[in-house]
C-alpha cells in the first residue's frame, strides 16, 4: 500500500488548493490512500482574519459546524474518487496553549472529531502543548479510530520521558496510535528535511524496535501546494517501510 496521510487544502490558510486538484495529483502519482488533515483552527474558523481577531478567543469554542462541514466536504470527495483512491478523512491538531497568543490554535475542549478517520496531533513535545507531552491521554480525548503523532522525533521525546522505547511502543500498538514519517521536501518548509526522520529510516536498532512492537508507521509529505508534490519521493519512503517488514496505518 503506497499512502500518503498529510495534506492540506484551502481549508488551511498555509494551503492553496481544493481538496479535489491535491486528491488527483495522489492519484496521478499511483497512490492507493491518500488522507487529507487541514489544521484544525484553519477549519474552525474559516477566515484567516477572523483567526487573528481581537474576538477570536471568545469565538473559539463555536466552530463545531465548520468542524462538521468540512468533513462532509472531505467525504463527498472520498465518494466521488472511490474508484480510483482511498481518500481518508483526517484532521491535524495543533496543541499549542500559552494563554498569550497561541491560546486560539488548539482544539476547543468540547470539540467532537470522533467521526473523523484519524487525526494527527503535532507539538506533543512542545513545553506549551496542553497534551503535557502525554499522547495516550490526548488520544482518548480526541476519539478518531487512529491517532497519529506529526512533526516528533519520538525516540528523543520517550527518553525524556523515561519511558523504556519498546514499551512505549507496544503500548502505541494496543491504542491504535502511529508515527508519521514527515517526508516533505518543498519551498513551504524551505527545503527542510526532519532530521529525526532520515534517523529513523539509517538506524536499523529503532526499526527493530518498532517493528517487534507492532507500532505502525506513516509517510506524510505535508504538501501544501499541488505543483509542488512529490509523490515519487511518498512512494519511495513507503516502500522502505515494506522494506523493514514495518506496517502502515489503513494496511491489513
Amino acid at each position: 500500500m503506497i499512502q500518503d496521510l498529510h495534506s492540506h487544502t484551502y481549508y488551511s490558510f498555509c494551503g492553496k488548493d481544493a481538496p479535489e486538484a491535491i486528491v488527483e495529483a495522489a492519484i496521478t502519482g499511483g497512490l492507493d490512500t491518500f488522507g487529507i488533515s487541514d489544521h484544525n483552527y484553519g477549519v474552525g474558523y474559516g477566515r484567516f482574519d477572523v483567526f487573528l481577531s481581537p474576538s477570536a478567543e471568545a469565538l473559539h469554542g463555536t466552530y463545531e459546524r465548520t468542524l462538521r462541514r468540512y468533513y462532509d466536504h472531505i467525504n463527498l470527495v472520498r465518494e466521488k474518487y472511490k474508484d480510483k483512491i482511498d481518500v481518508k478523512r483526517g484532521i491535524e491538531l495543533c496543541t499549542l496553549y500559552d494563554g498569550n497568543g497561541f491560546k486560539v490554535h488548539h482544539l476547543p475542549d468540547d470539540a467532537d472529531i470522533s467521526y473523523y478517520d484519524y487525526c494527527l496531533i503535532e507539538n506533543l513535545d512542545h513545553p506549551i502543548s496542553v497534551t503535557k507531552g502525554d499522547v495516550f491521554a490526548y488520544a482518548k480525548r480526541c476519539g478518531t479510530p487512529l491517532v497519529g503523532i506529526a512533526h516528533t522525533d519520538l525516540f528523543a521525546h520517550i527518553k525524556a520521558r523515561g519511558k523504556d522505547p519498546f514499551e512505549y511502543f507496544c503500548r502505541m500498538a494496543e491504542e491504535n496510535i502511529f508515527w508519521e514519517m514527515n517526508v516533505s521536501y518543498d519551498p513551504t518548509h524551505n527545503f527542510r528535511v526532519h532530521a529525526y526522520m532520515l534517523d529513523f529510516f539509517a538506524d536499523e536498532e529503532k526499526q527493530d524496535i518498532v517493528r517487534r512492537s507492532g507500532a505502525r508507521v506513516s509517510v506524510g509529505f505535508d504538501g501544501h501546494r499541488v505543483e509542488d508534490y512529490l509523490p515519487d519521493r511518498v512512494r519511495d519512503f513507503n516502500e522502505k517501510l515494506t522494506a523493514m517488514g514495518i506496517k502502515k496505518p489503513f494496511e491489513e
